[in-house]
C-alpha cells in the first residue's frame, strides 16, 4: 500500500508544461494555459527586435528615451507574411500592424545589374538571346527529379540555374542544394505564361512574400504582449530530458517531472537531448550568421527590401536594407535625412560548424569592406553578429527521419509544435497558428 501511495503521490507532482518561448510556444501558452519555460531571459526567440546606439555595442531591448539607435532583428529581417487571416487579426490585437509591398531583386555584382525578384518573371532585363533560350527551356516538360538542383534544372531550365539559380542555392544551402530534396516551391512559383508577359512587359508580382506586414513598435512589444497572457519561467535552459523517467533537467541544476511535454525547440537538438535515436540518417540543417549593421548611406545603396546575391567575396547570399522597409529602423534624428541605413547581411554555414570569435569579427570587416567598395556604405557606426544554430531545414530525398523522430518523441509524451520542431519552413504567422492548434488540444490539462 505504501508503495502505491508514493507512486501515486509521485505522478501528481508530474505537469505538461511548453519549452521555448518563441511565437509557436507563447501561442500554446495563451491557448492552453500551460506553464511555458524559455532559455533566456526575454520572449521571442529570433523573432525578436533589439536596439544599438552609434558607435556602441550594448544591446537594449528597448529604444532609448531620445530615440537615438538603430533596431535590428534577432534573425534579420522577420518580415510577417502570409498566413490566415485569422492569425494576422491576431497578431493586429497585439500590436499595430504596417503593411508593405515587397520591393526585392537579384543582384548581378559582375554587372551591376538588378533584376527584379523573381528572375524567371522579369526577363526583360537580360539579354535578348538568354531570354530566347529560357522561355525555351521554361517550355519542356518538366520530367523526373529527385534533389533541390534536379527540380531546379527542369523548372527553371540550365541557362537561368547557370545564371542564378545554382549559384544563389549553393550559397543559401551552404553547399546542399544538389543532394537535398527539392522543398518549397511555392518561394519562386514556374508560370510559362507570366515568364512571357515579363520578358516583354511588366509582370505581377507573385510569391509567398510579395506583401508582408511588420509591427509599428517592434517584434519585442509583440512578444512581449503575448507573454503577459502566459504563466512564463525564463532562464530554464534544457539541458537533457530523461525520457523514461519523464523528467526535465535544466541548465540552472533544477529537474521537472512532466507527463506531456510541448516542444518548440528543434527537432534534431530534441533528439540529441533525450538521447534517443532512430533507423533513418538525420536530415540536414544550415546554420546562419547574421551581421547586423548601421552606417552612413553610400551614394549607390539601392531601394530595394533585400536583394539575392550569386557571388560575393564574403559569402554572403542575402543582403536585406531595414530601413528601406521602413525608416523606423533608423536614428530619430536619420528617419527624414535619409544619410543613415540599417541593413542585416546573412551567410550560411553547414549544421553548427560555428566560426570562431576571431573568424567572426575578420568577416564583420570583410563585409563592411565589400559594402563599401559597392557604395552601399560609408563608415559603419554598427556592426553586431548573431549566430542562429538551426536557421533552415532541409531533407534528404525519400527521408523517412523526420516522421520517425516525431513518432518517436510522441511515443514519450514529447509533442514537436512549429517551424523548427517539425522540421519545415513557415512564416510567424503560421507559426502562430501551429501553437494556438497545439495549445488547445491540451486545454483540459491545465
Amino acid at each position: 500500500m505504501n508503495f502505491w501511495r508514493t507512486s501515486l503521490n509521485l505522478e501528481k507532482t508530474r505537469s505538461t508544461f511548453i519549452l521555448g518561448a518563441g511565437m509557436t510556444g507563447l501561442a500554446a501558452g495563451i491557448a492552453s494555459g500551460l506553464p511555458v519555460f524559455e532559455a533566456s531571459d526575454a520572449p521571442g526567440g529570433i523573432c525578436s527586435s533589439y536596439y544599438i546606439r552609434p558607435g556602441e555595442k550594448e544591446r537594449l531591448q528597448q529604444p532609448p528615451d531620445d530615440g537615438e539607435a538603430y533596431r535590428f532583428d534577432i534573425g534579420g529581417g522577420h518580415w510577417i507574411f502570409g498566413g490566415e487571416p485569422s492569425m494576422l487579426r491576431f497578431i493586429g490585437s497585439h500590436v499595430s500592424l504596417k503593411r508593405y509591398v515587397r520591393h526585392s531583386a537579384v543582384y548581378f555584382q559582375d554587372r551591376d545589374l538588378y533584376v527584379p525578384y523573381p528572375l524567371q518573371n522579369h526577363l526583360r532585363f537580360l539579354d535578348k538571346e538568354v531570354i530566347v533560350r529560357a522561355l525555351t527551356e521554361m517550355a519542356q516538360q518538366q520530367g523526373t527529379f529527385r534533389s533541390m538542383k534536379e527540380w531546379m534544372t527542369k523548372s527553371f531550365g540550365p541557362t537561368l540555374c547557370e545564371l542564378f539559380f545554382y549559384p544563389f542555392h549553393d550559397l543559401y544551402t551552404a553547399g546542399l542544394y544538389d543532394r537535398i530534396a527539392p522543398q518549397d516551391a511555392y518561394k519562386s512559383p514556374v508560370d510559362l505564361m507570366l515568364a512571357i508577359r515579363g520578358a516583354l512587359d511588366e509582370a505581377p508580382s507573385v510569391g509567398y512574400n510579395a506583401t508582408f506586414v511588420y509591427p509599428e513598435e517592434d517584434l519585442n512589444t509583440l512578444a512581449r504582449r503575448m507573454a503577459s497572457q502566459c504563466k512564463m519561467h525564463y532562464n530554464k535552459q534544457v539541458e537533457r530530458i530523461e525520457v523514461r523517467e519523464k523528467k526535465v533537467l535544466f541548465s540552472d541544476g533544477t529537474t521537472k517531472p512532466y507527463d506531456q511535454l510541448i516542444s518548440t525547440l528543434p527537432l534534431n537538438k530534441m533528439m540529441e537531448i533525450t538521447g534517443l535515436e532512430v533507423e533513418q540518417k538525420t536530415d540536414p540543417c544550415t546554420s546562419v550568421l547574421v551581421l547586423n549593421i548601421g552606417a552612413v548611406r553610400g551614394e549607390r545603396c539601392p531601394d530595394q527590401h533585400w536583394l539575392y546575391n550569386t557571388a560575393t567575396d564574403s559569402g554572403f547570399h542575402r543582403v536585406g536594407f531595414y530601413s528601406n522597409v521602413d525608416p523606423a529602423f533608423l536614428p530619430r534624428s536619420a528617419q527624414t535625412d535619409g544619410n543613415r541605413v540599417a541593413i542585416y547581411v546573412e551567410r550560411a554555414y553547414a549544421d553548427a560548424q560555428r566560426p570562431s570569435e576571431e573568424e567572426i569579427q575578420l568577416y564583420g570587416g570583410k563585409v563592411v569592406k565589400e559594402l563599401q567598395e559597392w557604395e552601399y556604405i560609408g563608415d559603419a557606426e554598427v556592426v553586431d553578429p548573431t549566430w542562429i544554430e538551426v536557421a533552415y531545414t532541409w531533407n534528404w530525398p525519400d527521408s523517412g527521419w523526420m516522421n520517425q523522430a516525431l513518432r518517436k518523441l510522441e511515443a514519450y509524451g514529447i509533442y514537436q509544435v512549429g517551424r523548427y520542431a517539425r522540421w519545415s519552413f513557415q512564416g510567424i504567422a503560421d507559426s502562430v497558428r501551429d501553437g494556438f492548434q497545439a495549445g488547445a488540444s491540451f486545454r483540459t490539462l491545465s
